[in-house]
């Protein structure tokens, strides 16, 4: 199998490397994402996630979002620690999968895009009944897929190798001390939700929702699109999100720097505006997967 294949099916993920520090947006996050999805997902679309969720979730597939961090720490789950980002060159501000898809063995068609290609085939392939037999677990794929949709859209999940996506590097956020990868995975929204929103997780999403409707209208159709009638798309997402890295994220953030009002003011509409291209991209996906006349059989 060539490289570029790799990067379009990764059907094999053992051995993949565990790095505990390394997270995608924080529960907030994904919860956003998620939540914004749903009000995006056509009628057969919802009818599927919903019989598909675990029971426990309720029919809510932001409830579950985070599982894929969640479960990181168990045995059973180590090898996907590599699936929830990807690393590339340091200073190179571009993404190329047959480079950069790879863990920290090596080993090709284990990140985060190819993790999304993957579990979208095992949704997608089920879905239309292209095999007898159904060989996934496909409560587990939509949660996977729900969950690394929202890690590519976070800018430092495709930021450099040398400092691990901004782990390495050490910053103050106003007062407290963390890294940069944590800045941009928790501590942004969390500012945000305590300046503006109340603290209230719903108002934000309302915002955000607000913004997809006016401001960010004329795009929404343009992030929904895959070339070339595919179902997912995850590398144009990975390359705008190193872009960002480098314009937004790793700027001005050098280690022992303090970041507050003039890096927090600046980059929250970033922030905001790769959420909501998040839940409107999981959503398409999703939509795309159920969109044929097949079904699955015996879940």
């Amino acid at each position: 199998m060539g490289q570029s294949e790799l990067c379009w099916t990764a059907n094999a993920f053992l051995f993949l490397l565990f790095l505990p520090g390394i997270l995608g947006w924080g529960r907030e996050g994904h919860y956003m994402i998620c939540k914004i999805a749903e009000k995006y997902l056509t009628e057969d679309a919802l009818s599927m996630v919903k019989e598909l969720l675990p029971s426990y979730a309720e029919g809510d597939l932001a409830a579950v979002c985070s599982w894929a961090d969640e479960l990181r720490a168990h045995p059973d789950y180590h090898w996907s620690g590599a699936l929830h980002y990807v690393d590339t060159p340091d200073f190179f501000c571009n993404y190329k999968c047959s480079r950069d898809c790879h863990d920290n063995y090596r080993h090709k068609g284990r990140c985060v895009t190819a993790a999304i290609y993957n579990y979208t085939m095992q949704l997608e392939s089920a879905y239309k009944e292209i095999t007898s037999e159904i060989k996934y677990n496909l409560t587990e794929a939509l949660m996977f897929l729900s969950h690394f949709i929202g890690d590519v859209h976070q800018p430092l999940h495709v930021g450099f190798v040398g400092d691990i996506g901004g782990n390495l590097i050490k910053v103050s956020w106003y007062r407290r001390r963390t890294n940069l990868h944590h800045v941009w995975d928790t501590m942004i929204i969390d500012s945000a939700l305590k300046r503006f929103y109340h603290s209230n997780l719903l108002l934000m999403i309302q915002a955000i929702q607000n913004n997809i409707s006016d401001e960010w209208h004329n795009e929404v159709s343009a992030w929904r699109n895959c070339t070339v009638n595919q179902t997912t798309c995850p590398n144009p997402y990975a390359s705008e999100s190193v872009s960002m890295a480098c314009k937004y994220a790793y700027k001005n953030a050098t280690p022992g720097s303090v970041l507050e009002d003039s890096y927090f003011l600046s980059r929250l509409p970033v922030i905001e505006k790769r959420l909501a291209q998040g839940g409107i991209r999981l959503a398409s996906t999703l939509n795309r997967i159920f969109a044929s006349e097949g079904k699955v059989a015996e879940i």
